[in-house]
């Protein structure tokens, strides 16, 4: 009889892991919260309106729709019982014989009440079209306001100078001046103002020192207020509140300033360290667990080259993944097991139009080359031909015009709830 493996979470961890055990000898069940997998570094993109959402989402049950011994549920986790070796969900309880947890992160907060339910997120595609409606009814409200209501609504504020933060404002400021101008004429931009947070002296603060410095560079020159050292204390939902008494007043504050691990309930607190990551041993297995696996983001793994674990990135996860998988094939072999060593690629940030930085190991360059690089690198991550070919065509077509056709504001019709009698 086949092993049951069960791998929580369709990101780039448990996709890769998932694909690298087609006719491995188990029997895996995929289970997700969505159907599809999401592409998050190219989620602002879905907020600017330069690429449609299907674009950075692939349905789970078409890549694996020729595979019979991969199964999807489509379900939340409700807690994990290592005990009876079970996975209880909304839709049932599934047994293992070896779990893998990939759940990812979600948003941090850094406990601030008033950010998780003013401010707007992009983790989920669901929440970069939120922000993407969001963004263009400001500028639809602004036709009719007053000039002190315009004030607020167009007013922009990223708090975080990550990759994310920074290439949402350079996305932000390309928009202002050579989208909106055309869209509304009637309209004078020079209000529209974008202002990047950053508590930390630099944005972009894991990359090179230029890279740094030629990143704010790029966003002031195309009009982005970039406030570093800066700490963003509290928002209303109308004004922002700098540390230091300094206020913004804004309508529309995007939180990409930090995250925290999507831990599901019955990991021991002893396997779990700060940020709540699960902590594992060299070959991504459980502290404190047994047939327990955990990777991706939510995956502590220190090493000698990373004594405070790897960094929370897509190559990583993917790494780790198929090292995983060679394991387990191993597992059903009794063959020795293969530690996880992991050596960074590089870092990459884009900011605009013949605009980026790049960090590689042994190179670090700044400009038009290194947007090019980007551009090839992340179409190349992009999981279908289909997406593939539909992202490089709408790339092709703004970078000749400077434009996009997808700005659609699509918001979901409200309907009334079923019937209790109904659901029955």
């Amino acid at each position: 009889m086949k092993k049951k493996l069960i791998i929580l979470g369709g990101g780039f961890a448990g996709l890769q892991l998932a694909r690298h055990m087609k006719n491995s000898g188990y029997d895996v069940l995929l289970i997700d919260q969505y159907n599809f997998h999401q592409f998050q570094p190219l989620f602002y993109q879905v907020a600017t309106a330069r690429l449609e959402p299907s674009s950075v989402s692939f349905p789970l049950r078409k890549v694996f729709q020729r595979d019979k011994d991969i199964h999807i549920r489509i379900c939340k986790v409700t807690r994990i019982d290592s005990g009876t070796r079970e996975v209880i969900t909304e839709e049932g309880t599934f047994t293992y014989d070896r779990l893998v947890i990939a759940t990812g992160c979600t948003t941090n907060y850094f406990g601030n009440k008033n950010f998780e339910r003013f401010a707007y997120p992009m983790k989920s595609t669901n929440e970069a079209i939120a922000l993407r409606n969001r963004i263009l009814l400001n500028f639809e409200d602004a036709l009719s306001a007053t000039p002190e209501e315009r004030k607020g609504i167009l007013n922009i504020v990223i708090a975080g100078g990550g990759p994310t933060g920074v290439e949402l404002a350079g996305s932000l400021a390309e928009m202002k001046k050579n989208i909106l101008p055309r869209d509304y004429p009637d309209m004078d931009f020079s209000e529209l103002k974008i202002y990047l947070v950053e508590g930390m002296p630099n944005t972009l603060q894991n990359m090179s020192e230029k890279s740094r410095e030629k990143s704010k560079q790029y966003l002031e020159e195309m009009g982005v207020v970039v406030m570093v050292n800066t700490i963003a204390e509290d928002y209303d939902g109308t004004v922002l509140k700098l540390k230091g008494g300094e206020t913004i007043h804004t309508r529309t504050m995007i939180w990409s300033a930090g995250i925290i691990g999507n831990l599901p309930a019955g990991i021991p607190q002893t396997s779990v360290v700060r940020g709540n990551r699960i902590r594992v041993d060299k070959v991504n297995r459980v502290v404190d667990m047994d047939d327990v696996y955990a990777l991706g983001d939510i995956a502590y793994m220190e090493t000698e080259d990373f004594p405070k674990g790897h960094p929370q990135v897509a190559n990583v996860a993917i790494n780790q993944a198929k090292n995983l998988a060679g394991n387990f094939k191993k597992m059903l072999a009794n063959k020795p097991l293969s530690e996880f060593r992991y050596v960074s690629p590089g870092n990459m940030a884009t900011v605009g139009k013949h605009k980026a930085v790049v960090d590689l190991p042994f190179i670090s360059f700044q400009g038009r080359l290194a947007w090019f690089v980007w551009m090839f690198l992340h179409l190349m991550l992009i999981l279908s031909v289909r997406n593939k070919l539909f992202i490089f065509i709408n790339w092709a077509i703004s970078y000749f015009t400077n434009d996009t056709t997808l700005r659609l504001i699509l918001k979901p019709e409200i309907r009334a709830a079923v019937p209790e009698k109904a659901k029955s």
